[in-house]
């Protein structure tokens, strides 16, 4: 789009309430539509490369999001002091609050996303279950409300049948989450996940479902605007995940054909049309092994995993959300929707897979990052950047496409092959490693593969590791044996020459035999 077309457009600069790679994709869109981009940081993203691309960047606060990124009205002076018309959320911190949407209208300020309406009935989850059923479209089996009581949550629970799953009202990213296998187990998972929720959502609020094992999820892409247009993107499989955070995600789902793929877009824009929905959107379904697909959620916001999308369609799904929020139409119609070949992204984060993949911290000291034909990099990374601890650890997306599934695995494998970060444990090693499973090469995963695949072998490691601690080498039981070799023949050589001295030995003989009796064991 060029720049004069903004004469049509209610706003010419644009306040990101965000950080890391999503705020750069969105300052890019905002410079290749001619708008200007405003970004924010806390003490600890001074330097960020988010702060250096934006046109403008504001101090927002200390570390803590919830001092900066979510503190609503220091964002709302930014917005007055930069002169910003519209503000875009990003995805996480404040990208599903309604009360952030409240504070921008009543700011005068163009919120890049869903109105409150529609944040209300989809962003807040149990909101949003009580309207999927309402519209006909089947749910996971769980509680319709949060459960601020703990004997409620208890009953619910016994009613439902373990294992359950506590999932934040007002979340997104997998955060928040607890899988509670036993009724023991349930009120200190309420703790944690209540905990966690409040931290990364500022809304405590938790609710329960019923854990549906195995599944796969898969999610729909779609988008409205203003002029009643509602058009779905096509579907991405996001499976593969660990503590119910995607790692790895491709679109289109390799167990998706025209029937399945009818079904579950179908669905996903009765309910949109159904409650007025306005911008980008995804409707996630959980699939069982009998193809049975229930709703989830809907996140109403652009989600880390929209490149694979834009790569098999040819839309700018940003662009786009910023179009609709001016009032413009969508750019395309529906039936210019047609994926075309084979996308899959990399979620590269400041995680230690081979330590459970806690959170890692460091300086960025070397980076050299994959290109080259069918791959694309989203990144916040430069060498000398410190990794802090206080946010979501993501650090780029590695996306790649291919003409099919096949293509596309091999230029990931080719591109991992020469991603580099130095100072800092990501999940770059986890990636290669998956590239070249066969389960994963079929397409056959679930949200249980990592730990019946990954898990389980670091478990094995781990074993044999310790088994080989508590026994000799081959090289310890060769030294054992010259020694003792050794021992033996010179005191052949002291009973030859000292007869008498027989007697004596023979009472120590079993010492001989013993010795050897070990080396044999070993």
């Amino acid at each position: 789009m060029q720049v004069d077309s903004l004469d049509r457009w209610p706003f010419r600069k644009v306040l990101i309430v965000n950080r890391g790679e999503i705020a750069l994709r969105v300052i890019r869109a905002c410079r290749e539509l001619g708008l200007r981009s405003v970004a924010v940081y806390s003490d600890v993203d001074r330097d960020a490369l988010h702060v250096r691309m934006a046109d403008e960047a504001y101090h927002i606060g200390p570390a803590q999001a919830t001092q900066s990124y979510l503190n609503i009205p220091a964002l709302i002076e930014v917005a007055e002091r930069s002169g910003a018309e519209a503000v875009h959320p990003g995805y996480g911190f404040l990208a599903e609050n309604a009360e952030f949407v409240r504070a921008c209208q009543r700011a005068g300020l163009i919120f890049v996303g869903p109105p409150v309406e529609a944040q209300l009935a989809m962003g807040e989850k149990t909101a949003a279950r009580r309207t999927a059923k309402a519209a006909g479209v089947p749910i996971v089996p769980g509680a319709m409300s949060d459960v601020e009581d703990n004997q409620l949550a208890l009953e619910t629970a016994r009613d439902l049948g373990y294992p359950i799953l506590l999932k934040a009202a007002a979340g997104g990213g997998g955060k928040g989450i607890r899988l509670v296998r036993e009724e023991r187990e349930l009120l200190s998972s309420l703790r944690a996940a209540r905990s966690e929720a409040q931290s990364a959502f500022g809304d405590a609020r938790v609710y329960l479902e019923k854990a549906i094992t195995p599944a796969r999820h898969i999610e729909v892409q779609f988008i409205a605007d203003t002029h009643g247009n509602v058009v779905h993107l096509g579907e991405r499989e996001c499976s593969i995940q660990r503590r119910h955070q995607k790692l790895i995600e491709e679109c289109p789902s390799p167990i998706m054909d025209a029937e399945l793929r009818e079904q579950m877009t179908s669905a996903t824009l009765q309910l949109i049309r159904s409650i007025g929905y306005v911008n980008a959107g995804t409707a996630e379904f959980l699939v069982g092994p009998d193809r049975s697909f229930y709703f989830l959620e809907v996140n109403a916001r652009v989600q880390v995993e929209h490149p694979v999308t834009e790569w098999c369609t040819g839309v700018d799904l940003v662009q786009e959300q910023l179009r609709v929020a001016a009032g413009l139409p969508l750019s395309f119609t529906q039936d210019d929707i047609v994926l075309r070949g084979s996308a899959i992204e990399c979620r590269v984060s400041a995680e230690d897979p081979d330590n459970r993949f806690l959170p890692a911290t460091g300086i960025v000291t070397a980076l050299q990052e994959p290109s080259g034909p069918g791959v694309r990099v989203d990144s916040s990374l430069y060498a000398g950047l410190q990794v802090p601890l206080y946010y979501d650890p993501l650090l780029s997306k590695l996306i790649v496409w291919g003409k099919d599934r096949a293509q596309a695995i091999a230029r990931m494998r080719r591109a991992l092959a020469e991603y580099k970060i130095v100072g800092v444990r990501t999940t770059l090693p986890f990636a290669s490693w998956l590239m070249e499973q066969p389960r994963f090469i079929a397409g056959d995963m679930s949200t249980d593969y990592i730990a019946e695949e990954w898990d389980t072998r670091k478990e094995k490691q781990l074993a044999e590791e310790q088994a080989n601690e508590s026994e000799p080498s081959s090289e310890q039981i060769a030294a054992i044996a010259a020694s003792l070799l050794m021992e033996t023949r010179a005191r052949e050589e002291r009973l030859r020459k000292h007869p008498a001295e027989e007697s004596q030995e023979k009472r120590s003989h079993w010492r001989e035999r013993g010795w050897k009796e070990a080396i044999w064991r070993v």
